[in-house]
Formats: structure tokens, sequence, C-alpha cells
């Protein structure tokens, strides 16, 4: 099969197009025939060596996937061959994929695969942070930092539809802001022009807000927490903005009441994924469905052109997902 990999640490460059040996399928597992899949910024650590064991020289990156059961291994019986599916995977930029079964999503028939592709990873993302860890409750409100990027824009759309949540994001650009406030934020934040921290307490008339989602780490550590309500909850997913904060004031932590979690999903179990995916396919897919929600895509790339979409993302250019298509499968 075709499959991009990774010949050793370091930028785009080191993304190959190259042949290699098709997996199969193992007892509980589905093998997909990949029609499109999506990069995500853990694929980008994983090509700079952050994330992956390069000890291969064909380490396999990619994290999801859309496509054609092709093989059902021993033990399953929630799918059959030829079933149309998406989920979360290890090793998705390449024609075929294998799943463990009970992670595996339908695919709505309203929706291509292309389409698919751009949903598991950062709904359910989503999902997790604003419901299973942030407890994001009716009407509260939610401040959403790169409201723009995937998982920002996955996150206004299930904060407003399922909580009804007011929400608050930043974003980097004034296009990016109208883009995310056409999308159903209450309040976009350009942070280049103006101190986030400054509109919020505007905003919410001092009160703060009720839950963060924050991709961005150190250098927001303490207007995240300026920001926040008392009994506010802060969900740490990404560091973009650095790992290593400046000296903690503790007693900000303590006055406020604040709860700070701090969460990766690729790493989690696939008990946890399984869990997490069923619970998405119940409650939410049915709004992709009848287009309460859609998935957000920025650009689609051809499976050799991988590196031109690990560029758009390292720049910070994209609005939502980026998807690579492979128009035929062998």
């Amino acid at each position: 099969m075709k499959a991009v990999v990774v010949e050793k640490p370091g930028g785009p460059e080191m993304l190959k197009l190259v042949d290699i040996p098709a997996p199969i399928a193992g007892d509980e597992e589905i093998l997909i025939r990949v029609q499109a899949g999506a990069i995500n910024r853990m694929d980008i650590l994983g090509r700079r060596g952050g994330a992956s064991d390069f000890k291969k020289t064909t380490a396999l990156l990619g994290v999801e996937v859309a496509g054609i059961v092709e093989q059902v291994g021993q033990g399953v019986t929630s799918w059959k061959r030829g079933d149309k599916v998406m989920g979360l995977v290890t090793g998705g930029y390449a024609e075929y994929a294998v799943m463990p079964a009970n992670r595996a999503m339908p695919i709505p028939e309203e929706l291509s695969f292309v389409e698919a592709a751009a949903i598991p990873e950062v709904f359910l993302t989503a999902y997790q942070t604003l419901f299973w860890i942030g407890k994001l409750q009716k009407k509260e409100t939610v401040l959403i930092h790169a409201g723009a990027s995937g998982v920002g824009t996955a996150a206004i759309q299930l904060a407003k539809k399922v909580a009804k949540a007011t929400v608050i994001v930043t974003t980097g650009s004034d296009d990016k802001a109208a883009f995310c406030k056409e999308l159903g934020a209450d309040y976009a934040i350009n942070y280049k022009k103006t101190s986030f921290e400054d509109e919020v307490a505007s905003i919410t008339n001092g009160q703060g807000v009720n839950l963060i989602l924050d991709f961005i780490g150190a250098s927001y550590w303490k207007r995240n927490i300026a920001s926040a309500s008392i009994d506010g909850r802060i969900v740490l997913i990404g560091i973009l903005g650095g790992r290593e904060a400046e000296p903690i004031d503790l007693m900000m932590l303590m006055g406020k009441r604040l709860q700070v979690t701090g969460t990766l999903l690729t790493p989690r179990s696939d008990e946890y994924k399984a869990q997490l995916s069923k619970e998405l396919s119940t409650h939410i897919l049915p709004l992709f469905s009848n287009g309460e929600i859609k998935p957000i895509i920025d650009r689609i790339y051809p499976l050799e052109e991988i590196a031109q979409a690990h560029i758009r993302m390292e720049d910070n250019q994209n609005v939502g997902k980026l998807v690579f298509r492979i128009d035929d499968n062998k």
C-alpha cells in the first residue's frame, strides 16, 4: 500500500510517500480502506520526534481516518465488510489502517468521506474537554483559545448546541474572529490587537468565565487565572506558548477555588477512546445528520502532498481542519 512515512525526525521534508505492506486486522479489530484522513498537531510533534518511536525508518503518523471496512478480525460482530466508518487510528497516513472495532463510528449518510475525516480527533477532543473534564453546564460561559483551529471550531459548535453556553474565543486575526462568530461564538477577541483578559473582564462584568479550554500553555497561564471565575475550571490541551510557566501564585488558585486539569487524547487507553467514541456517536452524530453541527474543512490535499498541510498548520494559517483524500485505492 501507499503510505506517508517519516524517515527520521525533522521538518516537513522528512515526510515521504513509500510502498509498505498493508496491515491485517487482528482480534477485535477492523481493517479500513482509507478514503480520507486529517492532519493534527500531534502529527507535527511526531514528525519532529517528540511523540513517536523512530527506531523504524517507516514511522507512520496520522490519528484519524474515514473509509470502508475491508476486513473484520476474529470476534468482531458490530461491523461488516463494506460499512462506512470513521475514527481514531495509529498510522493513518496510508491507504489502509487498522482500528479497534469498538471505537469505530458510523459515518452519517449525509456526510462525505472528506467531511467524516474532519470529525473524530477534534470533536472527540472538544467533547471530552468540554463535558467529561470541563463539566460545562447549561448557560455557563466558556473561553476557547485558538477558536479557529480544528478543536476550536468543534468546541464552539458543541458548547452552543449542547450547553447553550456563552462562547468567547481568541483568534490571531480579524478574519478568523469573524468566522468564529459566524460559527456561533458570541464574542471573538483578536489577541494580537487587545488583551484578552481585559476583554473577558469587560464581557463578564468582572465575573470571569466558568471554563477555559487552553491550547497555549505557559504564556497564557497568569492571564487564564485572571480570566477565570470563582470556582472556574481550566483545561490544558496544548503548549503552543511554552511548557514552563512563570512562578505560580498558589494563593490565586486557592482564592478563586480553581480546578486546573491537563489532558491529551492520543495516549489514552483503547477503552477510554471506545467509550468516548460511543458517547459521541449516540449524542452528537445525529446533530451532523440534521445539519445543526458541521465539520469545518480548511483545505484538502492528495496523500502525496501531506507535507504542504504540515507547513500550513505550522504557520497557523488554517481555519478548521486540513484533510487528505485518497482517490484511487488499490
